[in-house]
């Protein structure tokens, strides 16, 4: 963080968090409350308080405890000059001093030391004297006075007392409201504009570099050159070139955006200023503003560097028609004044603007213009190679047993993006751990894979009854995947209860698959109605098993008719659009009539053909379901095996189950039927 953030004019830090900037002891950031501190200067200074008035109270009460009988000795002698009485209380002050009373007789004191003597003195009168002592007094010539004779605290003392409350309330809600301030809390955002506290970061833990990027190679490609420019500006500069002023990298989320900028600006060796989209919004229209021009300004001293917004369609949506959602005024201005910054920059000062999105498409036009985000970069789910080179990366630390392949992992978690395999490789640890082992095996992997699909087991005791329709519920899925022609295979049936399902059926493919053609996708269809139809068939009934079947379905066959295509009834048109509805879009009822009509039959269709399928091959699907009756999990080569059906040998699998991954991002086709 810069000086001027930490200068001691209590101004909050900024919500952006940066790296990579110049070690400077001076700039420290400002920690949240420190109770235990508070309090113990708190009790510190309350003792110190009680302290100076407890020896100011004993300084000006110098008075001598006496009896009663001694104090009308001493009246009676003529040396009382004043008195004050409360009650039976009296206080007074002699006119010359005199020894303290002592009791017995008086001990031999050594040469030149003297007895203690008093002068003003306290006692209090016996509720049963007879005496006039007021008589006596005045006989006396004593002043009898109607204020104390000596007083307990001074003037100031009681002043300060009088208002030490009201000081300390005060002083308690100003130092929260400061800390507030520099935390970014509600009340640092209503009064001070604030934004969240920010940790200084030590550029040698925690920057990475490309080495920590794998299985995206080819946008690493693209990136390189943002890299080389601000390392090499003057090989550019030279020629007239500029450096790209924004680069926006969209993908789905988990597939390494924010990694990638980041790693950029640690190869780049320059200073990396990071912010979500949203912490720029607030309740107060201008601060998000503010917030954009501070974290620009603070770039711009730190030159050459890398600004990072993740999440920006958060506020860069397009600010006409649907997407905008009814608009914000705080939101477009902290557009306009990201537009504003970016054209205030002609590239040659060194500042690259990167951006992440899930949703490019919602982004406004004058965002994403040439001039502005010049360079758009899609990151996808990596390949079988790149899940390997990912799996490296994030097992590189671990120990490794010596029947782990990775890239038999690899093989098996098509769809896995980078954050998912970091995910997997975390709780083969965890599980390793557990179970006390030096090493993380095979089987880690495994059951890692199907903890992290399937979710966890779940020790649900149902009737015999409900066992059996789940049996042949997951042997309708398996069967159906193994007789359809191009089917993914199966790899996985087993009728333990994980998470919401009471059984689950794994299928996945023997490579990637990046288009999906009509017979694949109806052959998807019909797998996916396999546990519904058999339920149908074999015990007459149906029942709630199949709602996450039908959800899959309906997606698929509505994606087939209007999005993709694959209808001659419709024709080739894109009826559902990414966002609202179709007839925001334009559809006609007619249309969408027509859509519905031809979802109802293509599904219908598919269904008749999956019952006919199960009858005609039941003695195989009896033996599918009395084997998981038995044996409650199949893996591939025993469900092929009891099924009787032969299937070209699928890559080398890890040893036990074998879950699958998502296919096709724009649609329902996880891979795993449940019921």
């Amino acid at each position: 963080m810069s000086k001027s953030n930490n200068d001691g004019t209590g101004r909050p830090p900024p919500l952006w968090r940066t790296e990579g900037l110049p070690d400077n002891d001076d700039d420290k950031q400002p920690k949240g409350p420190n109770w235990i501190r508070f309090f113990v200067f708190f009790f510190v200074g309350w003792l110190l308080l009680f302290g100076i008035m407890s020896f100011q109270d004993s300084l000006a009460n110098r008075s001598e405890a006496i009896s009663y009988t001694e104090f009308t000795r001493q009246v009676e002698a003529d040396n009382v000059k004043e008195v004050f009485s409360r009650g039976d209380s009296i206080q007074g002050v002699l006119k010359n001093p005199v020894d303290v009373p002592f009791e017995g007789e008086r001990p031999q004191l050594p040469e030149g030391q003297t007895f203690p003597t008093y002068q003003q003195f306290e006692t209090e009168r016996p509720t049963f004297a007879q005496d006039d002592l007021l008589t006596m007094l005045n006989e006396k010539g004593v002043e009898v006075r109607a204020t104390p004779v000596t007083q307990e605290r001074g003037v100031f003392w009681n002043l300060l007392f009088s208002f030490l409350p009201i000081i300390l309330i005060f002083g308690f809600y100003a130092w929260i409201l400061r800390r507030a301030q520099q935390n970014g809390g509600a009340m640092g955002g209503m009064m001070g504009m604030g934004g969240k506290q920010t940790k200084p970061v030590n550029p040698e833990e925690v920057r990475v570099n490309f080495d920590d990027v794998a299985g995206i190679d080819e946008v690493k490609a693209e990136v390189s050159e943002i890299v080389d420019f601000l390392k090499n500006p003057e090989k550019y500069t030279k020629l007239g070139a500029k450096v790209p002023k924004g680069v926006l990298l969209e993908g789905e989320p988990g597939t390494g955006k924010t990694l990638l900028a980041r790693a950029t600006a640690g190869e780049a060796e320059v200073p990396f200023f990071s912010a979500s989209g949203s912490e720029f919004i607030e309740m107060i229209v201008g601060v998000g503003a503010q917030r954009v021009r501070e974290l620009f300004a603070e770039a711009r001293k730190v030159a050459p560097a890398i600004i990072f917004i993740d999440e920006i369609d958060t506020i860069g949506r397009s600010r006409s028609s649907s997407k905008s959602m009814g608009g914000s005024d705080e939101r477009e201005q902290t557009l306009n004044q990201i537009l504003t910054e970016m054209d205030g920059f002609d590239g040659s000062e060194g500042i690259v603007v990167m951006a992440a999105t899930n949703r490019a498409d919602v982004l406004d036009d004058a965002l994403t213009r040439a001039g502005r985000f010049d360079r758009k970069i899609t990151v996808t789910a990596p390949d079988a190679n790149g899940r390997e080179q990912i799996l490296e990366v994030h097992t590189r630390n671990k120990p490794l047993a010596d029947d782990v392949d990775l890239e038999q992992v690899a093989k098996i978690t098509p769809g896995l993006t980078g954050a998912d395999l970091a995910n997997l490789a975390n709780e083969a640890a965890i599980l390793a751990a557990k179970r006390e082992d030096t090493q993380i095996t095979a089987k880690d992997f495994t059951n890692a894979l199907e903890k992290v699909q399937l979710g966890a087991k779940r020790n649900v005791v149902m009737p015999e009854e409900e066992r059996l329709r789940t049996a042949y519920h997951e042997a309708g899925h398996a069967l159906l995947g193994m007789l359809q022609p191009g089917a993914d295979p199966v790899r996985k049936i087993s009728i333990i209860p994980r998470g919401h399902a009471l059984g689950v059926t794994v299928s996945t493919p023997d490579s990637d698959r990046y288009g999906y053609d009509y017979d694949y996708l109806r052959g998807r269809i019909m797998g996916a109605l396999g546990g519904m139809a058999a339920e149908q068939e074999i015990f007459g009934v149906i029942t709630t098993g199949a709602e996450s079947d039908l959800q899959t379905v309906t997606s698929i066959a509505r994606s087939m008719v209007g999005k993709w295509g694959m209808s001659d009834n419709v024709g080739p048109v894109h009826v559902y659009p990414q966002e609202g509805t179709a007839r925001d879009n334009g559809a006609s009822e007619d249309l969408l009539k027509a859509v519905d009509d031809e979802v109802r039959d293509l599904v219908k269709g598919c269904y008749a053909e999956t019952r006919r399928i199960l009858r005609e091959n039941r003695d195989k699907h009896d033996a599918l379901a009395n084997a998981l009756m038995e044996r409650e999990t199949l893996d591939q080569a025993e469900a092929y095996e009891v099924a009787g059906v032969k299937h070209q040998k699928a890559p080398a699998l890890l040893v036990g189950a074998k879950p699958g991954s998502p296919g096709h991002p724009e649609e329902e086709t996880e891979p795993v039927t449940e019921q």
